[in-house]
């Protein structure tokens, strides 16, 4: 993935994926959201909230803009209130009505 390996283990039945391990896909643009959100949730991958999905296979991904962590670390508690309110309502993250509700 993007040129780094990564190992993953076959736990079997007695250890079944679950939230508590995520991938963490960081996107500069809507563009890549969007591309990684579709793919990750074909063939019978699932929706779930504010940027997080489970892919065919039951492992858990957060699809996210960079730009969040700036957002939602400023220390305007204003800006981040407007941040939080339209992102805790979506599931595929929208950048531009996040970006919109940060400028307020």
């Amino acid at each position: 993935m993007d040129g780094n390996r990564f190992t993953a283990l076959n736990g079997g039945p007695q250890f079944p994926f679950t939230e508590a391990i995520s991938l963490s896909i960081q996107c500069e643009t809507q563009q890549e959201i969007d591309y990684y959100w579709l793919s990750l949730t074909a063939d019978g991958g699932k929706e779930v909230e504010c940027g997080w999905l489970n892919d065919k296979f039951g492992v858990s991904w957060q699809v996210a803009p960079t730009a969040m962590a700036k957002m939602i670390t400023n220390p305007d508690a204003e800006k981040v209130k407007r941040v939080f309110h339209p992102f805790i309502q979506m599931k595929k993250l929208d950048l531009a009505k996040i970006e919109e509700a940060y400028r307020g």
